[in-house]
């Protein structure tokens, strides 16, 4: 797709910020459906502590999922992150942040990923994934089969694990990325009404929220916002963990925390 055409279109955006510091590093999140963040604290090798915060997710019951991080990532190895597993047992969101922030620990500079996919028209995507404002990837996907580049031609988004195992880690990382942002950017094709359905929550237990004892808890409860009308973008307007002087600390009383019932002092 020519430059900046995608710019254009109608469709799903999703930015992801990584900001390391000496001991902590803060991942952050914002796309049409989640505003969350994960600071993951350590001691140059393991874990010390993970604070997550939500402030905007789509349904009633993910807070819950803020202390299931905290048990996944609490004294792990950073190297072990990626292999931890249980990721649908948590927000796959935070998870996937708490991953990101492990493997950018050291890193010397802030890393911003861009993802955007465009509305299907004729069932057809364009996906784009920008790391620090350039290019890395794209594809053009058809009712979740990538269909370009030609060498991907065929691959389906739901089967990719053997290809991306085939990659540079650079390249593992941003095609993980690509394809995650690009199965949720799905949800701006589903009709009204479809995620109150609890048949179909039961049928896709991939996260926290959609676990078969949860049906019928959660509600529908978050703001959807279309960052391609108009000129906001994600992640501009300062989330809960930048808004602290210290960029680093989740405040006690969060809902997120409430919410799972941690008690603090």
């Amino acid at each position: 797709m020519p430059a900046n055409l995608i710019d254009d279109l109608p469709g799903y955006r999703r930015r992801l910020r990584v900001t390391p510091a000496k001991g902590r590093v803060l991942t952050e999140l914002e796309d049409d459906y989640h505003c969350m963040a994960v600071t993951v604290h350590h001691d140059g090798r393991v874990a010390t502590a993970v604070e997550p915060v939500m402030d905007r997710a789509p349904w009633s019951t993910c807070p819950g999922a803020v202390a299931v991080l905290e048990q996944t990532f609490v004294g792990i190895a950073l190297e072990k992150f990626a292999s931890r597993g249980d990721k649908r047992l948590n927000c796959t969101h935070l998870h996937d942040l708490a991953v990101l922030a492990a493997a950018h620990a050291f890193d010397p500079a802030p890393t911003l990923f861009d993802i955007l996919v465009s509305d299907p028209v004729e069932y057809r995507s364009e996906a784009e994934l920008r790391r620090d404002g350039i290019a890395v990837l794209d594809w053009s996907v058809v009712k979740g089969r990538i269909i370009a580049p030609a060498p991907l031609a065929g691959l389906e988004l739901d089967n990719m694990r053997d290809w991306i195992e085939s990659l540079d880690p650079e390249t593992q990382e941003a095609a993980r990325l690509l394809r995650w942002g690009t199965m949720v950017a799905h949800g701006r094709t589903l009709p009204a009404g479809w995620a109150s359905g609890t048949g179909n929550m039961a049928n896709r237990s991939r996260c926290f929220t959609f676990q078969p004892h949860k049906v019928g808890e959660a509600n529908h409860v978050g703001a959807i916002r279309d960052f391609s009308r108009g000129n906001a973008r994600p992640l501009d307007s300062a989330s809960p963990a930048s808004m602290d002087p210290n960029l680093f600390h989740v405040t006690r009383d969060h809902p997120s925390r409430k919410f799972a019932g941690r008690r603090t002092p």
